[in-house]
């Protein structure tokens, strides 16, 4: 019996032995792993692909427009009103150089006069003689008397197409204690509209710069233009 131990323990030191010697060292936190045990590589579909594509727009270097594109290159805009039609003519002419549909298009509408500087709520022809007076002894010479069905008596300090002007008016009647006021003043004509079809990626920055926003029209408050 104690021959038969000495050799287990003879047998346990000897296969520690060769561990030690046989077994190569691993380094803590590395896992080595081989491409094989990964199985079959992953296959994605040419539909799945095309999806991916379109989701973000054109292929670089394909020259292909991205669906944005062809959205943008749909869309239009209006450019108006213009009071003569020499002017629309111009401006047809600009954007249709420039390789762009383009139409006129005309309507009744409002057509913006000036800023009528003026004061209202006059009682009587003396009283306004009066103002009228006062007004010109400020240095306000060309204020003149009106009648209106509407509104009566009132007297006219002039009409001013600078909202500017017509405030450093309106200020300097205040300053003499005269209730002065501006209110638009527009009369009804036909106006003049140019509808212009936007090509693909082309934008409407450059017509807003040139134009201003008041008078360009974009997405569904603009008319596209007709087709000839």
């Amino acid at each position: 019996m104690r021959n038969l131990l000495l050799v287990l323990v003879l047998a346990n030191v000897l296969y520690f032995l060769w561990g030690q010697f046989v077994s190569e060292p691993t380094e803590p936190g590395v896992a080595i792993v081989r491409e094989t045990d990964l199985g079959p590589p992953l296959e994605v579909s040419d539909a799945l692909k095309a999806e991916a594509v379109t989701s973000v727009g054109a292929v670089p270097g394909a020259g292909k427009p991205s669906d944005l594109e062809a959205v943008v290159g749909r869309s239009c805009v209006t450019i108006g009103p213009f009071k003569t039609g020499a002017d629309a003519d111009a401006t047809l002419g600009e954007y249709e150089g420039e390789g762009m549909r383009a139409s006129i298009r005309t309507t009744q509408g409002q057509i913006f006069v000036g800023h009528w500087v003026q004061i209202r709520n006059i009682p009587d022809r003396t009283a306004g003689n009066a103002m009228i007076d006062k007004l010109k002894a400020g240095g306000l010479g060309d204020a003149y008397m009106v009648e209106t069905q509407d509104d009566g008596l009132k007297i006219s300090l002039g009409l001013f197409g600078e909202i500017s002007r017509a405030e450093r008016i309106e200020l300097q009647a205040k300053s003499l204690d005269l209730p002065a006021d501006i209110s638009r003043r527009t009369r009804e004509a036909t106006v003049f509209f140019v509808d212009i079809g936007l090509p693909p990626g082309k934008g409407a920055g450059a017509i807003i710069g040139k134009y201003g926003e008041d008078k360009v029209l974009l997405r569904d408050q603009a008319t596209c233009p007709r087709s000839d």
